[in-house]
């Protein structure tokens, strides 16, 4: 079912700040920026030599709260090749979701959000 890591979520307190960071201290490459709804901003970054896995950073427009409490690194993201195959199998193990249903990201994927054992967020996305 899963075919890859797809990114991980760092929770960034100043966007521009981090994205010199990774662009200009460690070599990483904008790919796209956006803000989803009126809440957030987000960027994700790749390494040309390894453009499959990417950070997202992520910003808080309006504050949910310390960081400390949703964590620094937000979330761990998996490709699926089929949402909802993935979805109703995934449940049928037993597995908790965040959501219902898969929502749209700011680059078009489908995602959505899933539980860990240990209370971690996971995170669906599909291309398709």
């Amino acid at each position: 079912m899963l075919k890859k890591i797809e990114h991980v979520a760092i929770m960034a307190s100043n966007l521009e700040e981090s994205i010199s960071f990774y662009t200009q201290k460690m070599g990483f490459i904008l790919r796209s920026r956006g803000t989803k709804g009126n809440r957030r901003e987000i960027a994700f970054l790749y390494l040309e030599n390894d453009p499959s896995v990417e950070i997202e950073l992520m910003f808080d427009l309006v504050s949910s709260g310390p960081y400390a409490e949703k964590g620094i690194v937000n979330h761990l993201a998996f490709c699926v090749e089929d949402m909802e195959k993935s979805i109703s199998h995934f449940k049928s193990l037993g597995i908790d979701f965040a959501t219902e249903k898969p929502s749209i990201s700011i680059d078009g994927s489908k995602t959505i959000f899933l539980y860990g054992p240990n209370k971690e967020l996971l995170q669906f996305v599909s291309q398709q």
